[in-house]
């Protein structure tokens, strides 16, 4: 299903984080970046994975590391938190599920103002049961 602009909102601030790893780290971190011990691993290319919560602070610190010629690379990856798959269900959009409930929800709610006013009508109380003993017959 088609993400609308607010499922897009909704990921990227919610559920997107951005991992950029490094070979050296860098002079100045920003504020707001984690950095994540990474084993030391024979043949592994980059030493330091620092994450970004968010694309400003990621985009801050790739500017930091462009300036001071220093190689990188990013992954856009899916926080691993307890709200993502409600927030961010694979192939589905947020905004048309809950659309859809409201429309439902509101049907139902109207149909059982109906039926509530049809069983409190005297006229068609004695209609109904009067349709009941001929089927009875």
């Amino acid at each position: 299903m088609q993400l609308t602009r607010f499922d897009r909102w909704l990921r990227e601030k919610f559920v997107y984080e951005t991992h950029i790893q490094t070979l050296r780290p860098p002079e100045t971190v920003p504020a707001g970046i984690r950095e994540v011990d990474v084993p030391d691993v024979p043949g592994k290319r980059y030493k330091h994975l620092f994450v970004a919560s968010s694309s400003r602070l990621a985009d801050e610190l790739i500017s930091n590391l462009k300036e001071n010629s220093q190689m990188y690379t990013t992954q856009v990856v899916d926080r691993d938190v307890w709200y993502v798959p409600f927030i961010a269900p694979k192939d589905k959009s947020v905004t048309w599920w809950l659309f859809s409930v409201v429309v439902i929800t509101t049907c139902v709610f109207f149909g059982l103002l109906y039926v509530k006013g049809l069983a409190e009508d005297p006229e068609f109380r004695q209609n109904f049961m009067e349709a009941l003993q001929l089927l009875k017959k």
